[in-house]
């Protein structure tokens, strides 16, 4: 493990969403769901590439011109043009982020440096179109494809909020792991603990996955942690829906009803296609197949990360 590898979540923050006054008019974007909801249970690593690169506050707006096949990165006024000094430090970022143990990133949204969807790009002749990705942003999601990104303004949304926590926490489990002493024997295990959650995001590339383990004891260690995590960063980018989380939790019912009598399995089969068809969120059948794994002592559930996979306390799986 590295230094810096104490078990915290470190994540990546543009430092306007903490509510720091960086932005070209002397003002911030704080975030009351970054910094108040989910800060208490992260470590953030500002940055405010505008002013890495020595625009200073206030300072002239930035836009991004297309140019031929070129994206530049300009003043609003002056055309002074920031986009090699902004790539340059995008680059040397994400070298030292790459050895700070991130988990994750949170951009802020429409920036011409930060903005990770429909960034506006105007053409020479200043005419907009929203299908650009700020510059900084750019370079740091190359350097780093496995790490969990997202903006302020998408983590609105509920669904968009619990995928994007939910690879966090994924991401950082998994971190910690692939740091540690492990053998063959322990990827085989938590790949184990990891199952369901796999399956409600991504079931064939979790049969992949288990491929990858099953040649774990034949295979250079290094190489296998790359393909394994790669792998399963991939698994989790893929949005869990309705429909594969309610198989993941009819798979759980399967170890639970040799426990309950007729009534309670068909309560509890009832409740699984409640929430398939949106009448229930999420958390009411999990917390009723948790009470059932911790009553019946059902191990193989009990450490199932898809029961908790991030804090209950940010109640991402309330929403209908």
């Amino acid at each position: 493990m590295t230094p810096e590898d104490d078990g915290t979540i470190r994540i990546g923050v543009s430092t306007c969403l903490m509510g720091e006054k960086v932005r070209h008019d002397g003002g911030h974007k704080k975030d009351s769901f970054v910094l108040d909801r989910l800060g208490p249970y992260v470590t953030y690593v500002p940055v405010c590439p505008e002013m890495a690169i020595g625009l200073g506050v206030p300072r002239e707006a930035i836009r991004l011109i297309r140019d031929g096949g070129a994206v530049r990165l300009v003043g609003t006024r002056s055309g002074g043009d920031h986009t090699e000094a902004m790539r340059s430090f995008a680059r040397r970022a994400a070298a030292d982020l790459a050895t700070r143990d991130l988990d994750g990133y949170v951009f802020k949204s429409k920036s011409p440096s930060c903005g990770l969807f429909r960034v506006k790009v105007h053409d020479v002749n200043g005419v907009p179109s929203g299908n650009g990705r700020g510059l900084y942003a750019e370079e740091i999601v190359a350097a780093l494809p496995d790490l969990p990104v997202e903006e302020e303004g998408r983590l609105n949304d509920p669904p968009l909020r619990e995928a994007f926590i939910e690879r966090l926490f994924a991401h950082h489990r998994l971190r910690r792991f692939l740091a540690g002493d492990w053998r063959a024997g322990d990827l085989v295990a938590f790949h184990g603990r990891e199952k369901l959650l796999l399956m409600a995001h991504d079931p064939k590339m979790y049969k992949s996955l288990g491929q990858t383990v099953a040649a774990a004891g034949r295979r250079p260690r290094a190489d296998l942690a790359a393909d394994y995590r790669r792998g399963f960063m991939a698994a989790m980018a893929r949005r869990a829906t309705p429909g594969r989380n309610a198989n993941a939790l009819n798979h759980m019912a399967g170890h639970v009803k040799r426990h309950l009598d007729a009534a309670g399995r068909a309560e509890l089969s009832e409740l699984i296609e409640d929430y398939r068809n949106g009448l229930v969120p999420l958390i009411v059948p999990v917390t009723l197949l948790r009470h059932f794994a911790r009553r019946f002592e059902i191990g193989y559930l009990a450490g199932q990360s898809y029961l908790d996979p991030h804090p209950k306390e940010l109640m991402l799986r309330n929403h209908a």
